[in-house]
């Protein structure tokens, strides 16, 4: 059996001298990804208190 046979277009491209690190982000990415997304909920959050405590008068 040819190697053609066995090919699935969906399944992830394995070259034979990948390094497994190169296809994670780095981790500085990681940590700005997770400090906006954060700092993002509480300026939300911010500002529905602000919205809530206006209308509440």
């Amino acid at each position: 059996m040819s190697d053609s046979e066995h090919y699935d277009p969906l399944s992830p491209r394995r070259r034979k001298n990948e390094d497994p690190q190169e296809r994670r982000m780095p981790r500085g990415v990681v940590i700005r990804l997770f400090a906006y997304l954060v700092a993002g909920h509480v300026i939300a959050a911010f500002l529905y208190l602000l919205f809530v405590v206006a209308g509440s008068k």
